[in-house]
């Protein structure tokens, strides 16, 4: 199985999670999947956008995937959206 490496975006600085898409892909990587929940479903989109056309024109969406989860919180079950967006090189 080819190596894939995540990003899981969250609370952090936008630009955090572009850099660490960017440095993957400068490191060798030919897949990067980024990951999100929730409320930081649109700064994922974001993420892989500013990536694919201002830092590394090359990339390609390969796949997005959606879904959802259910956990628990505070004793109720509780369900959140989820998206994995695939870019290749």
């Amino acid at each position: 199985m080819p190596e894939v490496n995540e990003v899981f975006v969250g609370k952090k600085p936008f630009m955090n999670y572009v850099t660490a898409v960017v440095l993957q892909f400068n490191s060798g990587a030919k897949k990067v999947v980024i990951k999100a929940r929730g409320k930081y479903i649109s700064r994922a989109v974001d993420v892989a956008e500013v990536v694919r056309n201002r830092f590394a024109k090359d990339v390609k969406v390969e796949d997005v995937k959606i879904g959802s989860e259910e956990f628990e919180a505070e004793d109720k079950k509780a369900r959140t959206s989820t998206i994995e967006i695939t870019l290749s090189k």
